[in-house]
């Protein structure tokens, strides 16, 4: 291990500032006089996982169709663009569709027209027929005369809100927030109903889909936990839920597993491959605080204490949980390693200022 004056060499004027650059904590420095705080390292029990490759899909994708014909004559958004939820994707020409809406609703006021008439007639010889006045047959025609205009009422309705809806149809608007992946028709093009327009994909929800074994299907059902590993390892994105399908491929005889993410920022893109860490146990790992880590370039080292002096010790590193991260070689379980590296060469600078080296290697 290098002593502490190779450690030093070439940081003589402003040590502190240079070896900062090179940590992760991004504390300030404390004062040359404060002992470094240090921690016990140990190990904890932690999941155990195998890794296979992923794609991330978009949960809400849709391709917009027409509902009715018409000719195109608005399209305010074009592959790539941002479309909010409810913005007017598509819009028709409505000609046809407004004439037949407002032939509905004429039919509906002359159906009302006579629907009034007939409930009217029908009130008058009702009460003539309460006092004995008329026959059965006549009331009996009256009843049925305001049943048959209530019907055309009812049925004169219920065709003007087709025909509202029809019309509605000529204007296409966005289900949900999303991106526009791919349009299909353009300004002035002649439309029929069930004719693609616009395609699209939602960010905010995302899902992750991976083939595993036959093999490990029982204990991936079993554990029902997983991550999305970015980074190089570095982040870790734990699924909402594990969704393991209950049949497999016949060709290859794996299983499809769906992770869905949780509503947030993972800045993961629709297509993309990544690496999914599915649990199938557990194991002791001897972790430390990504904070106490001191990266310089590929190499990464802490400050070990031992009998009152503290050295720098480069140890290899393996998975990352949260914020902290596995040692897989260079410390073993129970040494003490000072908890800020900042702290520690503020005090190794101390000491070297006051012509007590330490040139001990941990």
């Amino acid at each position: 291990m290098p002593s502490l004056r190779r450690l030093l060499h070439g940081f003589a004027v402003t040590p502190l500032v240079l070896l900062a650059a090179c940590s992760h904590s991004q504390a300030p420095a404390p004062t040359a006089n404060a002992a470094p705080p240090v921690l016990t390292v140990a190990e904890q029990v932690t999941p155990r996982d195998r890794v296979w490759d992923g794609t991330v899909q978009a949960v809400n994708r849709a391709t917009l169709s027409a509902q009715t014909a018409g000719r195109v004559v608005e399209l305010p958004f074009d592959v790539n663009d941002y479309v909010p939820k409810g913005a007017v994707v598509a819009r028709f020409t409505d000609v046809e569709q407004g004439s037949a809406a407002r032939a509905a609703a004429a039919r509906v006021r002359s159906a009302q027209a006579s629907y009034t008439d007939a409930e009217a007639q029908y009130t008058r010889i009702a009460q003539i027929y309460a006092r004995k006045l008329v026959s059965k047959s006549q009331y009996d025609q009256v009843v049925a005369t305001r049943d048959s205009a209530k019907a055309a009422l009812d049925a004169a309705r219920q065709n003007a809100r087709a025909a509202r809806q029809s019309q509605d149809y000529t204007v296409v608007r966005a289900p949900y927030a999303g991106i526009v992946t791919q349009r299909f028709v353009q300004i002035g093009e002649a439309v029929q109903p069930g004719q693609p327009l616009i395609a699209g994909i939602s960010l905010n929800q995302l899902r992750v889909e991976a083939q595993v074994p036959q093999s490990d299907v029982d204990v991936i059902r079993k554990y029902a936990r997983a991550w999305v590993v970015l980074d190089g390892g570095r982040k870790r994105i734990e699924a909402a839920k594990v969704i393991v399908f209950p049949y497999a491929d016949p060709a290859t005889h794996t299983f499809t597993v769906r992770l869905q993410l949780p509503p947030a920022d993972t800045g993961l893109n629709p297509g993309e491959v990544v690496q999914v860490a599915f649990m199938v146990g557990s194991r002791p790992r001897l972790l430390v605080p990504d904070s106490a880590l001191l990266q310089r370039g590929e190499i990464s080292g802490v400050y070990v204490v031992r009998d009152g002096d503290i050295a720098l010790r480069q140890v290899r590193l393996g998975a990352h949980f949260g914020d902290q991260v596995e040692v897989i070689s260079g410390l073993t379980p129970g040494e003490t390693i000072a908890s800020n590296p900042l702290q520690a060469v503020a005090w190794l600078v101390k000491q070297h200022d006051a012509g007590k080296p330490n040139d001990k290697g941990a």
